[in-house]
This record gives structure tokens, sequence and C-alpha cells, in this order.
């Protein structure tokens, strides 16, 4: 299982955006971008690699025993 490893919240999220709907620079923008940013870097580090990255051994040992 993968799990991204930073997240990030926005207390009164409906106030920290501009009526264009970007969102105002803020610590949180810096936060929210630094959390993007870091899953984009993630995505990069994963893609393509569904082979290796899902490779169980407890389903190599059930095809084995055919249970």
């Amino acid at each position: 299982m993968l799990t991204i490893p930073n997240q990030s919240s926005v207390a009164k999220a409906y106030n920290k955006f501009t009526e264009e709907g970007t969102m105002k620079a803020s610590p949180y923008r810096k936060r929210v971008v630094d959390v993007l940013d870091e899953l984009m870097r993630f995505t990069d580090l994963t893609r393509n690699q569904s082979k290796f990255l899902l490779d169980r051994f407890s389903e190599r040992s059930a095809n084995k025993l055919n249970c």
C-alpha cells in the first residue's frame, strides 16, 4: 500500500480564496503548494512501477498452492 507522506488542511478555507478562485497568499497556500509539489514527485517516482508495487507475497503463495 502506498501512502502520501504529507498532507495539509486549511482552516476556514471559504475565506482563503479570491473571487477568481485562486488561493490568497498565506502560510496555508505555501503549505498546500509544498504538499502538491511532494505529491508530484511521489507520482513521478511511482509511475510505471505497478508490477513491482503490486507484487504481494500472500498472492504469490496462494497462486503456488492453488488456494
